[in-house]
């Protein structure tokens, strides 16, 4: 049965968290709705998003339609506004064909002024589904070290990144190595790169001298070949991937992520080994 989706906008913006909570509870339980919705959630899904971010990030949770049915907490920091918080509540119904039922997604966009930028868990912590994992995408290089980024880290499950969107990859891969005892973590860059190893692994022993592609991709691919194999390889910088498809969507790439829940010890074995050779790029 195919989904037909339909959104459903919560018209009044909140201003508490006490506001969000009881515009969900409108949205899910307005009169002759609830025995026709499935509740379905298996995540809560955040997303931290700078101002820059903004266009794209709403673009790619459009496109995650009805694969991962979950509460989405979009954070919109905005630091240079006066103290506030402004948030809009959503509610996008996937109506199965040939049925009167529908999976639904609850959409929170929060938008935090001035301090409330500051403090996000505080906000975030009740509004969290219970007893479900939490993932985290932070769009951008993630402020390591930041009150921000380790209030958020402390309350998640999964880190999820894309370090192609970080402009000094040594030292960023360095600093997220240091987060992996704390929170399993997902790189959509190293997604993107699935294809490529997989032609290095067939064919094996032959190895390449030299690797040519996006900064990101390339330093992981040559941190995989020297945690794994002992490989040190010359990489070339190059606008696309060698092999496999560059360009794929960002709504599949961040899909498949929402579908891992451990730790990944190769991935960082090659963050680890990228440390030290991402900067020859």
């Amino acid at each position: 049965m195919a989904p037909v989706a339909q959104v459903e906008e919560w018209a009044d913006e909140c201003a508490s968290v006490v506001d969000i909570e009881q515009a969900l509870v409108g949205l899910r339980f307005r009169p002759g709705r609830e025995d026709r919705q499935l509740r379905t959630s298996v995540l809560t899904h955040l997303a931290w998003v700078p101002v820059e971010w903004q266009a794209a990030a709403t673009e790619t949770l459009s496109g995650l339609a009805e694969r991962h049915p979950s509460r989405t907490l979009l954070l919109f920091p905005q630091p240079e506004d006066d103290d506030g918080l402004a948030a809009r509540v959503l509610l996008e119904c996937h109506h199965l064909q040939g049925t009167e039922r529908s999976v639904c997604n609850e959409v929170v966009e929060l938008r935090l002024r001035g301090r409330r930028a500051e403090a996000p868990a505080t906000i975030v912590l009740p509004l969290l589904l219970p007893d479900l994992p939490v993932f985290l995408r932070w769009r951008g290089r993630p402020d390591f070290g930041s009150p921000v980024f380790e209030q958020l880290l402390g309350v998640v499950d999964r880190l999820v990144v894309d370090s192609a969107e970080w402009p000094d990859l040594s030292e960023s891969y360095a600093r997220l190595a240091t987060v992996f005892d704390r929170a399993a973590v997902s790189d959509i860059a190293w997604r993107r790169t699935l294809q490529w190893r997989r032609v290095l692994a067939a064919a094996w022993p032959e190895r390449p001298d030299r690797l040519t592609g996006p900064p990101a991709e390339t330093s992981l691919v040559a941190g995989w070949l020297r945690a794994r194999a002992g490989i040190e390889v010359d990489v070339e910088r190059a606008d696309e991937l060698p092999v496999g498809n560059g360009d794929r969507d960002q709504s599949d790439l961040l899909s498949e992520e929402l579908d891992v829940f451990g730790r990944e010890p190769v991935y960082e074995a090659a963050v680890a080994a990228a440390a030290s050779s991402a900067d020859r790029l």
